[in-house]
């Protein structure tokens, strides 16, 4: 079911019964972890199209549409690390969150850091969502299962 407003409004799309794929934005420097999160999101068997960047300044070139990535789509969801070179996850998730055309991109920050200090910061820095990596892949397809849950089954997201 679509609901598409006027001009200048918002278009909503509920997704429920959508067969869109879905657009993920994974911003991982460890080729192990990345590997992982694409074997745990190919495991829910979620229909989506993983795009893989190794830091924030990418991510932001990505997201931005620049250089060589002037063809990327725009993420329906972003799964970021916090520990990155060149711009750590807490730089891009504020430079994201502060850019009227990023902003409304849910940003699910999973990352190895279980610190009172990440969880706070980063939720002060408006992420959506804040899980700490499982050491296990069957650990990891259950949270993958319940992020495509709730934010593509459950939760209501404007288009763009």
């Amino acid at each position: 079911m679509q609901l598409k407003a006027g001009h200048g409004s918002t278009k909503i799309v509920n997704r429920v019964n959508s067969d869109k794929t879905v657009e993920i934005l994974l911003v991982e420097d460890n080729p192990g972890d990345a590997r992982l999160a694409q074997e745990a999101i190919r495991e829910a068997r979620m229909r989506n199209r993983l795009n893989w960047v190794l830091d924030g300044v990418e991510a932001l070139t990505f997201l931005r549409k620049e250089g060589k990535h002037k063809q990327a789509p725009r993420p329906d969801l972003i799964l970021l690390d916090l520990n990155l070179p060149r711009k750590d996850g807490r730089e891009l998730l504020a430079e994201i969150k502060r850019d009227e055309q990023l902003k409304r991109i849910p940003v699910v920050v999973l990352t190895t850091s279980e610190a009172e200090e990440d969880i706070s910061r980063v939720y002060r820095l408006k992420a959506n969502c804040y899980i700490a990596k499982p050491p296990q892949l069957d650990d990891l397809v259950k949270i993958v299962k319940s992020i495509e849950e709730f934010w593509f089954r459950v939760a209501r997201l404007p288009a763009e």
